[in-house]
Order: C-alpha cells, then sequence, then structure tokens
C-alpha cells in the first residue's frame, strides 16, 4: 500500500474503505471500491480553500478534534487544506500568496465557515479586504462549495444581529452551495461530504434547502429515545425532579419536532451524547429559522409550533424534496 497510509495489508484498507462508507453515510456496496479507489490514487489530493467569515471557529474545532473513525484521518490526510486562516502554519504575505495561487488554479473545494455581513463590509475584513469579496471571487473558481455549521448555511446567530448577515448561497451565484448547518458542523457530514464529492464527482441529493439528505433526511423528533413520553404527554415541569429526567422537552423550548437532522442517531463527541440525551431541549441549529426564529430557546414551544404548523399548511415551507 502507499506510503500515506504506513504499512497496512489491502485487507485492513478495505475495512477502512468499507467502514468509511458505511459511518459517514455511503452505505451503498459499490461504493466501497469507488471510496478505494479515490484514497488509494496518489493523484487524488483536491486542494482546499477554508474560509472564516463571522463565526467562533466552532467548526473549526469540530473539524480539527475528529478522533474516530480511524477512515477520516486517511481522508483528511487526502486533502491539500492550503488555507485555512486558523490552522495554517503561514501568516501575512505568505499566506496571501498562497491563497492567490491556489485562486488562480481554481478546481479547489471552498469550505465557508461563518455568515456573510450585508449590512456594510466593514463588519468582517480579513487581510484588509471585505470578507464577501473573498467568498465571491473563491466561489466563482471552486468545484465544489461547502457551507459548514449554521453561519454559513443560513446566517445563524450573527443574523440575529445587526450586520445583516446571509449563508454562502446568498452571495455565491451560478452555482450549488452544499450546506451543512448544525451549530458547529458535524465532523462526519464535512467528511461524508467530501467523500462524496471525491468518489462521484458531483454533490450529494440535496433537499429543498440545499441540505444533504443522507444527514437531514429525519425529523430529530422521529428517532428521540424520549417520543415515548411525547406521545403519552408526559412533559418535563420541573429540572429538580428526579422521575422527569427523562420525559420530553418539548414545554422546555425543544425543537426537535421541526428540525431535520441525524443527531439522535449519528450523534456527537466522537458518538457519546447529543443535546436531547444531555438533557437539553433541540436548538433547531439545522434549520434556516436559527438563531433569531428559535430564540428565546428555553420556553414552551405551543406559540412557536402553531406558527410552524400555520406556515407549512401555507405551503410557505416546503416538504423535503431531492433537488440533485
Amino acid at each position: 500500500m502507499n506510503k500515506l497510509f504506513g504499512e497496512i495489508s489491502r485487507r485492513d484498507f478495505m475495512k477502512y474503505c468499507a467502514s468509511t462508507a458505511a459511518v459517514l453515510g455511503l452505505s451503498q456496496v459499490e461504493f466501497v471500491s469507488k471510496v478505494s479507489e479515490a484514497l488509494a490514487a496518489a493523484s487524488a489530493k483536491p486542494p482546499v480553500i477554508w474560509l472564516e467569515g463571522q463565526d467562533c471557529a466552532g467548526c473549526t474545532i469540530s473539524f480539527a478534534g475528529a478522533l474516530n473513525p480511524p477512515a477520516a484521518s486517511v481522508i483528511l490526510d487526502k486533502l491539500s487544506v492550503r488555507y485555512h486562516e486558523t490552522l495554517m502554519a503561514g501568516a501575512g504575505y505568505l499566506s496571501e500568496a498562497v491563497y492567490d495561487d491556489t485562486l488562480k488554479e481554481g478546481g479547489f473545494v471552498l469550505v465557508v465557515e461563518g455568515s456573510i455581513p450585508t449590512a456594510d463590509d466593514r463588519f468582517c475584513m480579513v487581510g484588509g479586504r471585505p470578507f464577501k469579496e473573498m467568498v465571491e471571487e473563491c466561489g466563482a473558481k471552486a468545484a465544489a462549495v461547502i457551507a459548514a455549521g449554521a453561519c454559513s448555511s443560513f446566517g445563524g446567530i450573527p443574523a440575529a444581529g445587526p450586520t445583516k448577515a446571509v449563508g454562502a448561497n446568498k452571495i455565491i451565484k451560478g452555482k450549488p452551495v452544499i450546506n451543512l448547518p448544525t451549530c458547529p458542523v458535524h465532523v462526519d457530514h464535512l467528511v461524508g461530504t467530501i467523500l462524496y464529492f471525491l468518489t462521484t464527482g458531483k454533490a450529494p441529493a440535496l433537499d429543498n434547502l440545499g441540505r444533504p439528505k443522507m444527514y437531514f433526511g429525519q425529523l430529530i423528533h422521529d428517532n428521540c429515545r424520549r417520543r415515548y413520553y411525547f406521545d403519552n404527554e408526559m412533559f418535563l415541569q420541573d429540572w429538580n425532579d428526579p422521575k422527569q429526567k427523562d420525559w420530553c422537552l418539548y414545554e422546555k423550548g425543544c425543537k426537535g419536532p421541526d428540525t431535520y437532522a441525524d443527531c439522535p442517531i449519528r450523534r456527537w463527541n466522537d458518538g457519546l451524547n447529543f443535546c436531547i440525551d444531555a438533557g437539553a431541549p433541540c436548538q433547531g441549529c439545522a434549520e434556516p429559522d436559527f438563531y433569531a426564529g428559535m430564540s428565546p430557546l428555553y420556553t414552551a414551544e405551543s406559540e412557536r409550533s402553531q406558527k410552524i404548523m400555520a406556515r407549512k399548511a401555507a405551503g410557505l415551507i416546503p416538504p423535503q424534496e431531492e433537488k440533485v
């Protein structure tokens, strides 16, 4: 096996590929051979430009903190992350020269983290330039565009402030933007989407909001272990009552019934836990209404849910539909 993977047997290598295809949502049999070809090809190391706008760097932390499966690290080693303001070793003119050279080459994978201000360019400047300008020029030359996290997908928390922040799909025109909302981005969603692009040369099937259906095709509510208590109208009222510790969090602000994501199945922190199992209501960070439309986070949901149901009935919130 080539030097990138060290001294491992072909059997172990194929196990890596099979586990990667399955864990990242690419469970079809034919993907195993495609994954192995993409990982083994010495030339398959696409350049990546990762831009950070109005953000907290949480998506970068999620990306850098990936532990398992081992195949994920293999995939990351196959990428050439040439420009990343937080992770790159270079600085100043050296890093900007790398950015310019990669931009001229084109054909790179563009990852956008953080929202883009539209009220005034001065709300977000990078290297003396408006962040919006960098997103536009990179989007025009990129082979694929991935919005990592809620902020870059739909505006997120910054959109609730004075900057009139928007997601990357409002700035980049003429090509699809793959939205990977959640706050922060789940590393499996990010790596799996990049892997899908490497193995097929196209974006995965997307819903009407530009999210991969393989990760955002089901409501959190449908897979929640507290669903029994919801169905039996056993809603938590007193956080300090041990008898209610597993009861449904709907009346404490849980947005699970309105949020499409695979958090209960994929879970977070190396598959350890997710918000609801940790005792916190879902905040709906995978939806366009996050944050402003989902706040205050810990209040009863009856009024908000009625509004959402009315919007759905009026056709203002389309059902999940495949775009690609």
